[in-house]
């Protein structure tokens, strides 16, 4: 049997009954530069190496029903997952109170956010790109969650990291129209522009509505191009899957 896609499972704190779980680029069946576990049907890959990469997903972890795949538009929409599949609108999160229902985003680049409330009776996940982040996507999730944000626990999962990710002072400028601590994020470069910090933004957003328990956020897409795809290092590229369901 051909081996099966690799993971990192989140370590977290994460309440009884919530498995959550992220995927790395080795062992599915894409070709370059889609080698080899892409999960994503939007970026030009073939069609039936992306489903055989998605059984194998399923079969990996043994997942209660196939991942509810949103159409990502680097906004702030959530789906909510109810006790059966349903057409979903664009969205750039996913919540669900259904046992068996499983969320996910994709990612190379941007950051993977999953959510779970205290009681486990909740979970989310938010896809944090740079445009979703300052626009409230993960104020949205959050809210969405219908729990106490001091309960909620949090996991940030690999993105590219602020050593790779340089952006111009518009960006700089699109988080601290929300308040000056944004500007610790952003480091000068020698260029005139900017080194971001992603995961130290998404921090600040979530310690900010009052999720405190948050955990996650050292790797750094960009740096390791053996485990991750990175838009940003390839440009056409497979994506990773960040998943979370109530077993």
């Amino acid at each position: 049997m051909p081996p099966g896609p690799e993971l990192i499972e989140p370590q977290w704190p994460a309440p009884p009954g919530v498995r959550a779980a992220f995927t790395l680029r080795t062992g599915g069946v894409s070709a370059a530069p889609y080698d080899s576990f892409n999960c994503a049907s939007h970026v030009g890959d073939d069609e039936a190496a992306v489903a055989e990469n998605r059984r194998r997903l399923c079969e990996r972890l043994a997942l209660p029903q196939a991942p509810a795949w949103l159409e990502q538009v680097h906004g702030t929409g959530v789906a909510v997952l109810g006790g059966s599949p349903e057409p979903l609108a664009p969205a750039d999160a996913v919540v669900t109170r259904t046992v068996g229902r499983v969320c996910a985003v994709q990612v190379a680049d941007c950051l993977p956010v999953l959510l779970a409330s205290g009681d486990g009776a909740a979970v989310g996940a938010a896809h944090a790109g740079w445009r979703g982040l300052a626009a409230g996507v993960l104020e949205a999730a959050v809210r969405s969650l219908g729990a106490d944000p001091g309960e909620v626990l949090a996991w940030l999962g690999p993105a590219i990291g602020p050593a790779h990710f340089e952006v111009g002072a518009e960006v700089r400028e699109a988080f601290l129209k929300d308040g000056p601590t944004a500007a610790a994020a952003f480091t000068p470069n020698a260029r005139g522009r900017w080194q971001c910090d992603l995961p130290a933004l998404a921090r600040q957003r979530l310690t900010a509505l009052g999720v405190h328990r948050i955990y996650g956020g050292a790797w750094c897409t960009y740096a390791d191009p053996a485990k991750f795809f990175s838009y940003r290092r390839e440009g056409r590229c497979g994506r990773m899957a960040a998943l979370i369901w109530r077993s």
